[in-house]
């Protein structure tokens, strides 16, 4: 059966290296075009790029999905299925081409978190449970039937980064089990139950980001859970950017204002917010790196401000 992969970043990589350990005959990669990227703003290639061209696999690289040059490129190779991980939405003249259809592996347990940023909702909304779903596309996204599901469970301290990092290794490993039983003719498509309330993963904007301390410590300490490493929850410290990257959560009563904070000076620094402190232990000050509490103390004088 010949493959083709689509998908751009470090999460789809570990899905085509699976499929390529596994021995499937992957013909070709759709991947972005290059970018710039850093102070040189020198060409940066995608993650998936890179391993493909490492393992001598014909790469494509078209700036609109719908580029006749593109298609016919497309064609050409001659693909039974295509799989698609972490990518973009694809036009109906792509993912219907093969004659196996086009399957997607989705970062969450459809139909709960459709859309671009599941792994970064499911922990923002205090979940205790995740997962990883494959299904066959059709015209709506993330609304094919689904083909295979696998869990994993969400600790309480689990940062969106780890997550991403489960679900990274569980869902190459679905993909492989269902790329083989589309092989096979070895499996039955469900469709994906029905819910009342369906809770959605939108992409994440910076604007979405900024700490509201007027909100509960356990909803706050679940957006910094839920957006570390990227694309990081943030406050305002003295008119400067100050990113979050891990807290503890201290419910209990402050005795002071939302957004207001207490420090010793030295070992520790937690801002107030409705019904508790946030206590930062992991943070970036704008202009400066990445460092612990601790660290930030000893080079930034502070004082506690109700």
């Amino acid at each position: 059966m010949r493959l083709v992969f689509m998908g751009t970043p470090d999460f789809a990589v570990a899905s085509l290296s699976a499929l390529v350990e596994a021995g499937f005959d992957v013909v070709g990669v759709v991947t972005a075009a290059d970018k710039p990227a850093g102070r040189g703003q020198k060409l940066q290639e995608s993650a998936v790029k890179q391993y493909a061209v490492a393992k001598g696999i014909k790469v494509l690289q078209p700036l609109k999905l719908k580029d006749p040059e593109f298609i016919t490129e497309l064609k050409a190779l001659n693909a039974d299925l295509q799989v698609v991980v972490a990518f973009r939405m694809l036009p109906e003249v792509v993912w219907n081409m093969p004659a196996k259809g086009t399957i997607n592996l989705h970062g969450s347990l459809l139909p709960q978190y459709r859309g671009a940023a599941p792994i970064n909702h499911a922990i923002i909304n205090g979940e205790k449970e995740s997962g990883v779903t494959t299904f066959f596309l059709k015209h709506e996204i993330d609304t094919g039937d689904v083909i295979f599901s696998a869990s994993v469970p969400i600790g309480d301290t689990e940062t969106a980064g780890e997550l991403h990092d489960q679900l990274m290794n569980v869902g190459a490993e679905l993909l492989v089990k269902t790329v083989k039983a589309i092989e096979e003719g070895n499996y039955e498509e469900q469709p994906q139950p029905q819910h009342e309330e369906l809770k959605h993963a939108p992409k994440i904007f910076k604007e979405n980001c900024l700490i509201d301390w007027n909100q509960p410590a356990r909803t706050i300490y679940n957006m910094i859970r839920g957006l570390s490493p990227y694309p990081t929850a943030f406050t305002r410290l003295n008119d400067k950017t100050l990113k979050v990257f891990r807290a503890e959560l201290e419910e209990k009563e402050t005795g002071i204002s939302p957004g207001g904070f207490l420090s010793d000076g030295k070992t520790f620094l937690k801002f107030a917010a409705k019904d508790g402190f946030i206590k930062l232990t992991d943070l970036q000050y704008e202009g400066k790196k990445r460092m612990s509490t601790e660290e930030f103390l000893r080079g930034y004088r502070i004082e506690s401000g109700a």
